[in-house]
């Protein structure tokens, strides 16, 4: 099913509305797996199980931690489903930006989208800390090479430069042949630890009572283990994302969603109960508040699997670290690319190449930032993986879990203030679902926030950690007070925040909440509603 319609804001001075388009990304460049692909990567399946979960056992619910997932996916899956309703009316890179914008209010759209773009921008530069930190540590092991991390770094970010440059099919290619071999490797260990656990196989650890108590960890903490969960998850949005480029993105964007979100829900809580049950419950927490906490992963793995086994790890750690900073590579770029095609941001990052009709522009300047962030981090003396990556992944949650609750708003107006399309307004999906979402997504947000330090670890003593509330608070109230200033002083540019949106649907008038004038999607032209 094609695009068939592009609804926009006013045309470009000089350029008759009639005939304006604004620049779209390549259609059809993604199928159903595709779409899938690049969502999981995100999620980096290797890098969770082996960063995410030993703090959960250790520090927070011990061997209830499997059951954290079982809960986390839960409160997930109620999300998306207000998520997907919107998905199916509205299709454009923008995502976030785009659904609070024409769902709600372009008030709020803008401080969403600023949100959403800050989060990715910055997340790819800590994903490549982390790489550069699984990268250095398997070569000095096994190969005795002794290189800067900054040089891993850097071939990283040219590798990811060059891939994204092409259309967006061949990165889920890429992420495709990562994703297999991560699965196949996690999901090996898991059914020979469940095979040979020294305990039996208990189903205490899938009991969600579990995951509310401490199991008697020392000095654990319930919150930071269901934080360590839902952390797990950061990036399955992202379907949204690439619904432009996708096959049918009325059908796929919801269907990856409702795949992304059960499938890695499913698949988390198997292997990390696989894995808690083959070092045995009270040997899982020692390893996992040890000086080796990989090793929860990694000593199951190698007595049932072999030493080869360790090795492999080591690799796909950093495959799955490239893999899930490609993927956020790319969902940086395209709110870039959103940003500029509303001319929100310099139109020419707004640009899709002659040939293969990627946001190349916007995926060069992308690059030039991560590579900035990258040098600081260099320059300062900074911890690519303890203090980068920890702390970038603590303020992009933040961010997103922000977002996520607007969202949820979104949809409520969407259906059921302004009325929008009858026909898939039902108060169980649009508007009971979306308020248990937001309501999980606060939970979080506190969990987050009661838990920082915690997190954090030794980082919680850096100017960073300190100053990552404040910068939160300055991207959202700085981007609401700019969206109110455009509104009142430059309604021309107000009218294009969140504006280009890409329909299969004929375009219909919209009712808005605020006074000002709505540009008419048909024609481009302003007109009162």
């Amino acid at each position: 099913m094609a695009l068939d319609s592009a609804r926009t804001g006013p045309a470009p001075a000089g350029v008759s509305a009639s005939t304006s388009t604004p620049p779209q990304l390549k259609k059809g460049a993604l199928g159903l797996a595709g779409v899938v692909f690049m969502v999981v990567a995100f999620s980096a399946p290797v890098t969770a199980m082996t960063g995410n979960l030993p703090v959960a056992v250790g520090f927070g619910n011990g061997i209830g931690a499997p059951a954290g997932f079982i809960i986390a996916t839960v409160v997930l899956t109620i999300f998306s489903v207000g998520f997907i309703a919107l998905a199916r009316h509205i299709t454009a890179a923008g995502a976030f930006y785009t659904f609070v914008s024409r769902g709600w209010t372009r008030i709020a759209g803008l401080p969403a989208g600023v949100l959403s773009m800050f989060t990715y921008m910055t997340m790819e530069a800590a994903l490549i800390g982390i790489f550069s930190a699984f990268a250095k540590q398997a070569v000095e092991s096994q190969f005795g090479i002794d290189l800067p991390w900054l040089v891993y770094g850097a071939a990283c970010l040219v590798v990811i430069a060059v891939l994204s440059h092409k259309d967006i099919s061949l990165a889920a290619k890429v992420l495709g042949l990562v994703l297999i071999l991560e699965i196949a490797l996690l999901t090996a260990t898991a059914v020979a630890s469940l095979m040979n656990a020294p305990d039996g196989l208990s189903l205490t650890s899938l009991n969600p009572a579990t995951a509310l108590s401490t199991n008697g960890v020392p000095g654990g903490v319930v919150g930071l283990g269901l934080l360590m969960a839902f952390w797990s998850w950061v990036g399955f949005e992202s379907t949204a994302i690439y619904g432009e480029e996708s096959k049918d993105p009325k059908r796929i964007v919801p269907r990856a969603t409702l795949i992304a979100v059960i499938g890695i829900g499913v698949f988390y809580t198997f292997i990390s109960w696989g894995v808690v049950a083959g070092n045995g419950g009270q040997k899982a927490v020692e390893l996992s508040a040890g000086d080796e906490p990989f090793s929860l992963i990694y000593a199951p793995s190698e007595q049932y699997l072999g030493a080869w086994s360790v090795h492999a790890y080591q690799w796909l750690a950093i495959g799955g670290s490239f893999a899930c900073a490609l993927a956020i590579h790319n969902s940086a770029a395209r709110y870039l690319f959103a940003f500029g095609r509303d001319r929100i941001l310099p139109h020419k990052l707004g640009a899709v190449h002659p040939t293969h009709n990627s946001p190349w522009i916007a995926s060069l300047t992308q690059s030039v930032f991560a590579g900035i962030l990258l040098l600081v981090c260099a320059i300062s003396g900074s911890d690519p993986y303890g203090v980068m990556f920890v702390l970038i992944g603590i303020m992009a949650t933040l961010a997103l879990l922000i977002v996520q609750v607007m969202c949820s708003i979104s949809t409520i107006v969407y259906f059921h203030v302004r009325g929008e399309h009858p026909e898939t307004k039902h108060w169980l999906r649009t508007l009971v679902c979306p308020i248990i979402g937001a309501l999980g997504m606060l939970f979080v947000i506190y969990l987050m926030g009661t838990n920082m330090r915690a997190a954090a670890g030794a980082a919680s003593e850096t100017l960073l950690f300190k100053a990552i509330p404040f910068i939160l608070v300055i991207l959202f109230v700085g981007s609401l007070v700019t969206a109110l200033y455009l509104r009142k002083s430059h309604p021309d540019v107000y009218s294009r925040i969140g504006s280009t949106v890409f329909d299969d649907l004929p375009a219909v008038d919209s009712h808005v909440l605020d006074d000002d004038p709505e540009p008419d999607h048909r024609s481009g032209t302003i007109s009162k509603p």
